[in-house]
């Protein structure tokens, strides 16, 4: 039993079954996934206000900002640099999105950019929908981090605190927003919000949606939408997953430049997450942010995108 726990608190090695040859779920482990879909279902108890709701879509925008700017321009593709500091702290705000830490998500999406779409491709969508949507992540082979793609995350102690115990921080979170919930039933009823109205709108029912909002890149993006240019995989762009993931629904431009720190190449291409990056690095809080490289898309493009 101790074991069976340990599962969801620790993800050092000695705890992942390094079963490099299973696709089987580990059923264990994602009882706290299936889980977090369930608890959306108490909306129907605590109810709606209208605070719970922006509180909800702040949780999202937030969340999907520290997952689409840092967890895969900056941990993913080094497209930028920051401070130790800036670094550590959307490490952790990643964290709060639920889609583990920020070593084991670079890892897989450093893997994927080298096998996209091929055999090798952990969440290829010729493998079906599903398997690239979500199961892939629920396999037993894939709970490890492929530690060889990522030995430049890896000196950074913080980093591995928060790989290892990468539950911990949505905890922590979920626990904050109960909190906030209580103090404004007591401070401010009139706004008619509670602290199990605050967890389920605020953690909860954002954290579904950013979850799957974010795995439709993975998914929908290699199915829907068009190519302007050559690439060795099936990415394509997507307006609709650009608008709800800030950006990265340029899936296309993004395999064809990954180094990129921008993924909307052109003036209507809305890029929200390049736009708040383009605002730290005006205050000084990152740098060296590196553009799309001219010489490669103009190699690269197949059809004009105007």
């Amino acid at each position: 039993m101790k074991n069976f726990f340990s599962k969801w608190f620790d993800n050092s090695q000695s705890q992942v079954e390094l079963l490099a040859d299973s696709d089987d779920i580990d059923w264990t482990r994602i009882i706290p996934f299936i889980a977090i879909h369930l608890a959306c279902l108490f909306v129907f108890y605590v109810g709606f206000s209208w605070v719970a709701l922006l509180v909800c879509v702040l949780s999202y925008v937030i969340r999907m900002f520290a997952i689409t700017a840092f967890y895969h321009r900056y941990f993913s593709h080094k497209s930028f640099k920051t401070s130790r500091i800036v670094q550590g702290l959307f490490a952790v705000i990643g964290a709060t999105a639920t889609q583990r830490g920020p070593i084991w998500w670079a890892a897989h999406h450093r893997h994927h950019h080298i096998h996209a779409d091929g055999e090798k491709d952990t969440h290829s969508p010729r493998n079906g929908f599903w398997h690239s949507h979500l199961k892939w992540f629920l396999m037993k082979k894939n709970f490890a981090t492929k530690s060889q793609y990522v030995k430049d995350l890896e000196k950074f102690p913080e980093l591995r605190f928060i790989d290892r115990f990468d539950i911990l921080f949505p905890i922590i979170y979920a626990t904050g927003l109960f909190m906030l919930g209580s103090y404004l039933a007591k401070s401010h009823p009139e706004l008619g919000s509670s602290a199990g109205q605050m967890l389920i709108w605020g953690y909860f029912i954002s954290t579904v949606l950013l979850s799957h909002i974010t795995y439709c890149i993975n998914s929908l993006a290699h199915i829907f939408g068009f190519r302007t240019y050559e690439t060795q995989d099936d990415s394509r762009n997507n307006f609709i997953l650009a608008i709800f993931t800030l950006g990265e629904g340029w899936h296309n431009n993004h395999h064809c430049n990954p180094g990129s720190v921008k993924q909307g190449f052109t003036w209507w291409q809305l890029d929200f997450s390049y736009y708040i990056l383009w605002v730290m690095n005006k205050l000084g809080l990152v740098w060296d942010m590196k553009a799309p490289n001219p010489t490669l898309l103009a190699k690269k493009q197949i059809r004009a995108d105007s």
